[in-house]
C-alpha cells in the first residue's frame, strides 16, 4: 500500500500540473492578445489619421481568477480536514502507521529536514547554470517569499487550532504537516518557473515533495491526513503567490533589480528572516 500511496499522489498531481499548466498558457495568450494601449500608460495613435489622440484615463486590466488551480489543493485540504472527524479516514491513518512503523520498527531518517527545500534550491541552481526560469532573481524571490509567508501562517494557525497528537505522541502539532507544506510549496514554485522549459522539472519537484511527505509518515511524525492536507496548503500557497504578485508589484512600483532579498521563514515553531544575496 505504501508504494501505491506515493504513486497515486504523484499521478494526481501530475494530472493537475497538466490542467493548470494549460490554464497558464491560456492566460498568457490572453494577455498577449490584449491591445497595447490597455497594457501601457502611453498615448495611443488614431487608427485612421495616425495622429496622437488626447490622453485617456489609464485602463486597468483585471486578470481572471484561474479557478482550476483550486481543484487539487482544495481536494487535498478537504480530505485532511474531513479525516479529523471521520472514523473511516482515521482508520486509514492507523493502518498506514501500522504498516510503516509498528510492523517494521526502524530508526528515523532525517533527510526530510533537508529534502523539503530541494525544489526551491533547484530553481536558483538552474538559473545559476544558465537555465532561466519565468522570472528574474528579484521577482522569483519575492514570489517564493510571499508563498512561504502564506504557507507558514496557514500551517501555524491550523496547528494551533487543531491540536492533533502526532503518531509518536511527542506533541499536539501534527495537523497539518509543515515539512510537507514546505516541500510542495517549493515543488509548485519549481514547476511554475520551468513549465514552459519542460514539465519534467515540475514532475521531479513533485517527486521530491511526495518523498518528503512519505518520510514524515515513515518517521512516525505524521498521519497520512496531515501529509495530504500539508501538500494542498503548500500548492495553494504558491499558486496564490503567483496570482497576487502582479498586484503586489504594482502597489510597490518597479525598482531596479535587487541583489539582496529578505525572506520570512517558519519551521518547527521558529520564525525569522533569511537573506538571499545574488552575486552578479
Amino acid at each position: 500500500m505504501n508504494g501505491r500511496i506515493v504513486a497515486g499522489m504523484l499521478a494526481l498531481m501530475f494530472l493537475y500540473a497538466q490542467v493548470e499548466g494549460q490554464t497558464m498558457d491560456s492566460l498568457s495568450s490572453m494577455n498577449q492578445n490584449l491591445p497595447s494601449s490597455s497594457l501601457s500608460a502611453g498615448i495611443p495613435l488614431d487608427s485612421t489619421t495616425g495622429n496622437q489622440q488626447p490622453p485617456r484615463p489609464a485602463v486597468s486590466v483585471r486578470r481572471p481568477f484561474p479557478a482550476t488551480m483550486l481543484i487539487l489543493p482544495a481536494t487535498l485540504i478537504t480530505y485532511g480536514i474531513t479525516s479529523l472527524g471521520n472514523p473511516e479516514l482515521k482508520s486509514i491513518n492507523y493502518q498506514i502507521r501500522e504498516e510503516l512503523w509498528q510492523e517494521a520498527p526502524h530508526s528515523p531518517l532525517h533527510i526530510d529536514n533537508y529534502l523539503q527545500f530541494v525544489p526551491a534550491a533547484a530553481v536558483y541552481g538552474l538559473n545559476a547554470f544558465g537555465i532561466k526560469g519565468e522570472h528574474n532573481f528579484r521577482d522569483r524571490t519575492i514570489i517564493y517569499g510571499l508563498s512561504t509567508a502564506i504557507m507558514a501562517t496557514t500551517v501555524h494557525g491550523i496547528k494551533s487550532m487543531s491540536g492533533q497528537w502526532r503518531p509518536d505522541e511527542s506533541d499536539r502539532s501534527s495537523f497539518p504537516s509543515g515539512h510537507t507544506a514546505t516541500a510542495f510549496a517549493a515543488a509548485e514554485f519549481l514547476r511554475k518557473e520551468y513549465w514552459h522549459t519542460s514539465p519534467w522539472y515540475g514532475v521531479a519537484g513533485y517527486a521530491v515533495a511526495a518523498t518528503t511527505g512519505y518520510l514524515r509518515m515513515y518517521n512516525n511524525k505524521h498521519w497520512l491526513s496531515d501529509v495530504v492536507a500539508g501538500a494542498g496548503i503548500g500548492i495553494l500557497s504558491t499558486d496564490l503567490a503567483y496570482y497576487l504578485y502582479p498586484t503586489v508589484k504594482r502597489l510597490f512600483g518597479r525598482h531596479k533589480e535587487a541583489t539582496t532579498v529578505a525572506l520570512p521563514f517558519y519551521q518547527n515553531g521558529v520564525g525569522g528572516i533569511s537573506f538571499i544575496h545574488h552575486f552578479k
